[in-house]
């Protein structure tokens, strides 16, 4: 059974910056009536508008912004990828929806490594062997089917027409895919789509994408059996096959999207509901919360440089603790109940020097570094207070 929102005359107002392209632009904040879409790509979240308009929840117009991001910000909105999220209902519901990648039934825990036990430098990262089975379109689905109110065909129709009649690249957009010249020259296949006659494409030229459009229309009309099954998912498996990928159909038949309880936690009255393992966000989000919350934050100003330090501190412990012990639920104990306690924040905070930058490889040497583009986020809220907050990986 769909979702129907509660009829509120509730209004949700917001503030925030718009974004066009791949780069925030300096331009004033903008304030929400009745909604608020907040993308990465400036054509997305004009989606996800209309889909309000049109009188869409904002979980119908999250499922919009996805299939539209596929097309317009394919560093990170994708089809073959996979994602997170988090949705607040109107009448108090709390969910989390994860659809990220799977590995596949014949993955091993040796795969991306040589005889003598190395790791082969660039083998899980690049290549049909990195590939996970991907999880959006049954994410999409399931969000759609379970709390949305509108038909698929109608959510999926914008994305559709934007694949196939192309949109019109500006500055962010050239400046992304400028970032992977290299890799589309390597590529046949991304050579004819993202290179303009073999050289990279310029600001005022289209990206059309013809192909991803008549998937689209599979998925538009049958669902998640329209990417798992039948032709789209013979086209995924054999490409995996000829790049000596090891994904098969059993894979694409065995996803299933999970839902779990959010992460929750307080933070000076306000009370905070977030992603949960295998996401990292809620734990760090609600950790970094508990350590400032020793601080008289309001006092020290917005902004201000000892404000800066003790967020910048306490996001460096956070994340030393994310790259050390968080991790898959179904392969990894997270000591969840440890890292939002109290006592261990005020621990941590003790470790802060009020007036010197700490190290984070002081705090635990390995620390991850910076990560790549191909993570996208987006917010939406609707009129009824209905919620998502999505998160997908390409």
């Amino acid at each position: 059974m769909k979702y129907q929102p509660f009829s509120r005359t509730l209004i949700a107002t917001a503030l925030v910056l718009t974004v066009s392209g791949v780069h925030a632009a300096s331009q004033a904040p903008v304030a929400g009536e009745n909604g608020m879409v907040v993308t990465a790509q400036h054509l997305a979240t004009h989606v996800g508008v209309d889909v309000l308009k049109a009188g869409g929840n904002a979980v119908d117009a999250a499922v919009a912004v996805g299939y539209a991001l596929a097309v317009v910000y394919p560093a990170a909105g994708n089809l073959g990828g996979g994602g997170f999220m988090t949705v607040q209902l109107a009448d108090g519901r709390k969910t989390f929806l994860d659809f990220r990648e799977k590995a596949p039934l014949a993955a091993t825990a040796n795969m991306y490594l040589d005889k003598d036990g190395n790791v082969i430098e660039g083998l899980s990262a690049k290549g049909h062997l990195a590939v996970g089975v991907p999880g959006t379109v049954s994410g999409m689905e399931l969000a759609l089917s379970k709390y949305g109110t509108l038909k698929r065909a109608q959510v999926i129709a914008p994305a559709i027409k934007l694949a196939e009649n192309g949109f019109e690249l500006e500055q962010g957009d050239i400046d992304l895919l400028h970032t992977a010249t290299g890799e589309f020259e390597k590529d046949k296949d991304l050579r004819g789509i993202f290179l303009h006659n073999g050289q990279p494409m310029q600001v005022g030229q289209k990206l059309v994408q013809k192909d991803l459009a008549k998937t689209l229309k599979e998925i538009s009309a049958k669902g998640s059996d329209g990417f798992y099954k039948g032709w789209v998912a013979k086209a995924l498996v054999d490409s995996s096959q000829a790049g000596k990928g090891i994904i098969t159909q059993a894979d694409l038949d065995k996803y299933k999207t999970r839902e779990l309880a959010p992460i929750e936690c307080d933070y000076r009255g306000y009370h905070v509901v977030s992603a949960p393992p295998p996401s990292s966000g809620g734990v760090v989000i609600c950790q970094i919360m508990n350590i400032l919350e020793g601080y008289p934050m309001a006092d020290l100003g917005y902004h201000s440089a000892q404000g800066l330090h003790y967020q910048i501190e306490a996001m460096r412990h956070a994340y030393v603790d994310r790259n050390s012990y968080l991790g898959d639920p179904d392969f990894v104990k997270n000591p969840i109940e440890h890292l939002l306690d109290k006592n261990y924040a005020a621990k941590l905070r003790d470790a802060i020097e009020p007036q010197k930058a700490g190290d984070s490889q002081a705090i635990k040497p390995g620390v991850s570094p910076h990560e790549g583009n191909n993570t996208t986020h987006y917010s939406i809220v609707d009129k009824w207070l209905v919620d998502p907050e999505v998160l997908h990986v390409g």
